[in-house]
């Protein structure tokens, strides 16, 4: 079996974090404008909350979307839907769209949203680490969705097929205990040191002991990879430009690459040209209209 037997017409497309080149990331907005973009499926990143809720959001603080400070698993739910998610953006919200306030989702909220979409439509879910909480996030995700009735064979919720991702591990290696590993994705990204040191401003030492932090991540997540225990290969487009040898051997092993951030026309035409599978974005309206040109 080869990567053309999973091979569509055209790639997939997944809204990244929504519609986020439109509105601010992880709000309803971004998520209803995806829909309405036509796309495949989204992505989300999910934290969760003092009080152990499980909420839509990247950073493991508030400072940059909200107008909310500190770590975000220090506060409660009823504290961060006090909070603004969306001003920061600069965004005009329709009113179809909801108010400043609708803006802040839970996992469920989504759900819901994804529920009335009309058609099937896929769900990344990226589960973040480190988390104060470890392993207990898998577990509070994979309890809520069997709450809502979803089955693991399948990883389907009504119209709704829904996919687990993480850079983590040890928690691909939890998720594996009862998820399927065709609806897992191993993220995996190229570290550097000078990338970390400039990227977050770090000293020399500083700089490289993170560096060699985050490398031995790239290495297990190649790992896991290599072993085909999952069947999903989530490298971001830098790691598919300097790593052709891996991209190949895991399309010729069979993998289903879902690449992640693809915004630019030319980076949608290599993802394109090397048969890759599915494609995150910002801009889904964009890729979408690419695609179909091209195809």
């Amino acid at each position: 079996m080869t990567s053309d037997d999973f091979a569509p017409s055209r790639p997939k497309v997944y809204a990244h974090r929504g519609a986020s080149a439109a509105f601010a990331e992880h709000t309803r907005a971004a998520y209803l404008k995806a829909i309405a973009d036509g796309a495949d499926g989204v992505e989300c990143d999910v934290h969760l909350t003092r009080d152990q809720h499980l909420v839509l959001l990247h950073d493991a603080d508030l400072d940059r979307t909200s107008t909310g400070t500190g770590p975000v698993g220090e506060h409660t739910l009823e504290e961060l839907r006090a909070l603004d998610f969306s001003s920061w953006k600069g965004a005009r919200i329709p009113e179809a769209y909801g108010g400043v306030s609708d803006q802040f989702l839970t996992l469920p909220d989504l759900l819901d949203i994804l529920r009335g979409a009309g058609r099937e439509i896929g769900l990344a879910i990226e589960l973040k680490h480190p988390s104060p909480y470890g392993l207990k996030l898998e577990e509070r995700v994979l309890a809520l969705l069997h709450e809502e009735g979803w089955t693991p064979e399948e990883s389907r919720l009504d119209n709704i097929l829904v996919s687990f991702m993480s850079f983590d591990s040890d928690s691909v290696q939890r998720l594996l205990e009862t998820v399927p590993g065709k609806h897992i994705c191993q993220l995996v990204d190229n570290f550097t040191a000078k990338e970390i040191r400039q990227e977050f401003g770090l000293g020399f030492f500083t700089g490289g002991a993170v560096a060699n932090v985050l490398r031995a991540t790239q290495l297990d997540a190649e790992r896991v990879l290599d072993e085909g225990q999952v069947g999903i290969a989530g490298p971001g487009i830098e790691y598919v430009r300097e790593h052709a040898r891996n991209v190949q051997r895991w399309l010729e092993a069979g993998r289903i690459f879902r690449v992640w951030t693809v915004d630019s026309e030319k980076d949608v035409a290599l993802c394109q040209g090397l048969g890759i599978h599915e494609i995150t974005t910002n801009k889904p309206a964009q890729v979408l209209a690419q695609l179909m040109v091209s195809n």
